[in-house]
C-alpha cells in the first residue's frame, strides 16, 4: 500500500480532485473550477509517512498528512489528516462537511484498489 499511495501518479485513481499529475505539478478540479498546483510528496518508508504539500497559484500552501501502519495480522491501517484549506473561514463553512463525504468515498476507493 505504501508504494501505491506515495506515487503521485496514482492520485487520480483514488483522490477525486486530482485530474492529472506530472513532474511535480497537479491539476485539481475544485468547485470553483480547475487549478494547477505545485505538488511535493514527502514519503518516509521507514516511518510509514506520506505527506503532500500543494502550492497554489496565489502562493498559499495546502497540506495533507498520512501514515501507513503495518499490523500483526499482515494488514495495514491507513490514517489521513487533511488540514483546512488555505482560504478565508467564510469559504470553509459548509465545505468541510462536503470534504468529509468526499474523503470517505476516496478512502473506500483506495481500499478497493488495495484489495483488488
Amino acid at each position: 500500500m505504501f508504494d501505491f499511495v506515495r506515487n503521485p501518479a496514482n492520485l487520480p485513481h483514488w483522490a477525486h480532485a486530482f485530474k492529472a499529475v506530472e513532474n511535480g505539478r497537479a491539476r485539481l478540479e475544485t468547485p470553483a473550477g480547475a487549478v494547477d498546483v505545485g505538488l511535493q510528496v514527502l514519503a518516509h518508508e521507514e516511518c510509514g509517512t506520506i505527506d503532500w504539500r500543494l502550492e497554489f497559484p496565489d502562493g498559499t500552501t495546502g497540506l495533507a498528512q498520512s501514515r501507513v501502519t503495518d499490523t500483526a495480522r499482515a494488514t495495514c491501517i491507513y490514517s489521513f489528516v487533511l488540514h483546512a484549506p488555505p482560504v478565508a473561514l467564510e469559504q470553509v463553512e459548509g465545505a468541510l462537511d462536503a470534504q468529509r463525504l468526499t474523503l470517505q468515498t476516496e478512502l473506500a476507493t483506495l481500499k478497493q484498489l488495495m484489495e483488488a
